[in-house]
């Protein structure tokens, strides 16, 4: 805790809002809610932690906090704060599965669709469904009932559904707007749980039909009854009304919090959600901060009710979300509770471990190294490697590891300029000295240590350019390799000396990996750039052969080497005209006999 945090907590005030915790870097990398500030931002600072809010607390250099007259405006604050600035220790480890829905489109003519992207559209969504059959049964069941329109652009003329009763046609016929608002509302009933009363409806008009001989018709609206039969009867009912409710249970064990979410669809439980995720504050407040963010997604489709366990304020919730959140005391809907609690329980246990050596292997092995170095743990990691074909192509990486783990979007790609052929050295020295002006210049985060993919002149070179040109006070290590290419020695300090790390440790695991992808990285770059070169010195010197045919040819044929094999008849599956076929195949049968 340093002097500008201890004079801050002394003026902290006694009052509901948000807090807002910086790194060394200015970058907000917390931001939680308190009912009061004063306790709750002093808590990070005194007495012990678990190692997730330890790691926390030895990053925050700064902190800000924001007043509000309420519990419910602090929560609504701490939403769209995380929604702005997405701090690092604020992402919650969902899982990224996608439900099917159902969906009545936006149109003037509207369709019935099955997807699993939910959008703001105006369309009406319908779900989540356990999976695409039990979605695509229902469909079928409703292009039955309700015969709204089903070509995605409209034909000339009638198709197979007109005749079959499952379209309108407004392809040839005029279709009052109301015809499609008394579907739309009949279908949304139906989907919403109104099950039964369209059953009743269908009966009504199977006997009157039955009653003016119209015998047909009546087993038209027996098999649909049937169906409906059919389709519902498929799913367990775990509840005797129909409200589409969402069932949320939490536990925490060792600073980690599970939430499962289970859907209940007209009284069915057909699906659930599970989120595991490490907490720094109480495990009530993490809780509400989950559910008021769970519903931020649009797949999420907010139902009827919400039930709670009785530990939550569900009266905050209501307000933010807009519908009722209850929590159940007794029966059958606390039954439901409970058991998305044990559930919870179970799932938090038995990932608990497996969760814990994953952080072993990343931040654990982040930690190992800057306490084998000396330095701040490096949660940031550059690593940079050069790459050349035969002293042209010349190219160079950097792959960045955040936390122990690949951030690939911040990965980068360089074409060296002004290095020399073959002067490694001037490679490196032009690569850094790019990226670090660009770093200065547009403000983003600096690392906590530099990897150079070689040996002590890299480095040096790598030294002059950061602290002599740029001024910047940076840990720079060297990364060295054995006579079989594998990751041998950690050099660093001035002079660079070698690093004792065990072979077997998580430390040097994760230099293996860093070394490894970053040589992968260069190394594709390079091929893609020879490959570029290659099919420019050949295909641009072939009468014909366009940058469109020259696209053409190696999508089809995935290389140089294979359009050079490749007969006139293989030459016109690819595209060519007959013409431009005999053209290229011929180029190159003579191409092969003057290197004869």
């Amino acid at each position: 805790m340093n002097d500008l945090i201890k004079r801050k907590l002394d003026i902290l005030p006694d009052q509901p809002g948000c807090y807002l915790m910086k790194d060394r870097q200015g970058t907000i990398i917390y931001v939680g809610k308190a009912k009061v500030l004063k306790n709750r931002v002093r808590s990070y600072f005194t007495g012990t932690h678990e190692g997730k809010t330890q790691r926390l607390v030895s990053e925050i250099e700064d902190f800000e906090y924001i007043v509000t007259s309420s519990n419910i405006e602090a929560l609504i604050l701490e939403l769209n704060l995380i929604k702005l600035h997405d701090p690092k220790y604020n992402v919650m480890l969902t899982d990224d599965k996608t439900y099917p829905y159902l969906k009545i489109t936006n149109e003037k003519h509207p369709r019935l669709i099955t997807t699993r992207k939910v959008k703001k559209d105006k369309a009406k969504y319908f779900g989540p469904y356990p999976n695409a059959y039990a979605a695509s049964e229902t469909k079928k069941l409703l292009d039955r009932l309700y015969p709204l329109r089903k070509c995605v652009q409209l034909p000339s003329k009638v198709c197979l559904y007109y005749h079959m009763g499952q379209c309108i046609a407004p392809c040839v016929k005029q279709i009052d707007g109301h015809v499609y608002q008394e579907m739309i509302e009949d279908m949304t009933k139906f989907l919403n749980g109104g099950v039964e009363a369209v059953k009743k409806e269908l009966e009504i008009k199977m006997l009157a039909a039955a009653e003016n001989l119209e015998f047909e018709r009546a087993k038209e609206f027996r098999d649909q009854i049937a169906h409906i039969d059919t389709v519902m009867q498929k799913q367990k009912i775990v509840s005797s009304d129909t409200t589409n409710r969402d069932i949320f249970g939490y536990a925490v064990e060792k600073g980690w919090m599970c939430v499962q979410v289970f859907f209940v669809r007209q009284g069915k439980l057909i699906e659930r959600d599970v989120s595991i995720f490490p907490i720094y504050q109480d495990a009530e407040e993490e809780f509400l901060t989950f559910v008021g963010r769970f519903y931020e997604k649009p797949e999420h489709i907010k139902p009827k009710e919400v039930f709670i366990p009785q530990a939550i304020d569900g009266a905050i919730l209501t307000e933010l979300l807009g519908i009722k959140v209850l929590t159940p005391k007794r029966g059958q809907k606390k039954e439901l509770v409970d058991l998305a609690t044990k559930n919870a329980e179970i799932a938090v246990s038995a990932k608990f471990q497996l969760i814990e050596r994953q952080e072993e292997r990343t931040i654990g092995a982040c930690e190992a190294l800057g306490d084998a170095m000396g330095i701040t743990t490096p949660l940031r990691i550059e690593a940079f490697d050069n790459s050349h074909m035969h002293g042209t192509d010349a190219v160079s990486a950097m792959v960045v590891f955040i936390d122990g783990k690949p951030a690939k979007k911040e990965y980068r790609k360089y074409k060296t300029r002004t290095a020399a052929k073959h002067d490694d050295y001037g490679a490196m020295q032009e690569v850094i000295r790019r990226r670090y002006i660009r770093v200065l210049k547009e403000g983003l985060p600096l690392p906590d240590l530099v990897l150079i993919d070689g040996g002590k002149g890299q480095m040096e070179v790598a030294r002059e350019v950061l602290e002599d040109e740029l001024g910047l006070v940076i840990p720079i290590a060297g990364l060295a390799k054995d006579d079989k290419h594998n990751t041998s020695q950690l050099l660093f300090g001035d002079p660079p000396e070698v690093i004792a790390l065990k072979r077997t440790s998580d430390g040097f695991y994760l230099l293996q990996r860093i070394q490894d992808e970053v040589h992968r990285f260069a190394i594709t770059f390079l091929r893609q750039q020879h490959e570029k070169h290659a099919i420019q010195s050949v295909l641009d010197q072939i009468e014909g052969v366009g940058p469109k045919r020259k696209q053409q040819l190696l999508k089809h044929f995935g290389s140089v080497k294979k359009i050079r094999e490749a007969s006139e008849l293989a030459l016109q599956e690819a595209g060519m005209p007959a013409n431009l076929a005999n053209h290229i195949y011929a180029y190159f049968q003579q191409e092969t006999l003057s290197k004869e």
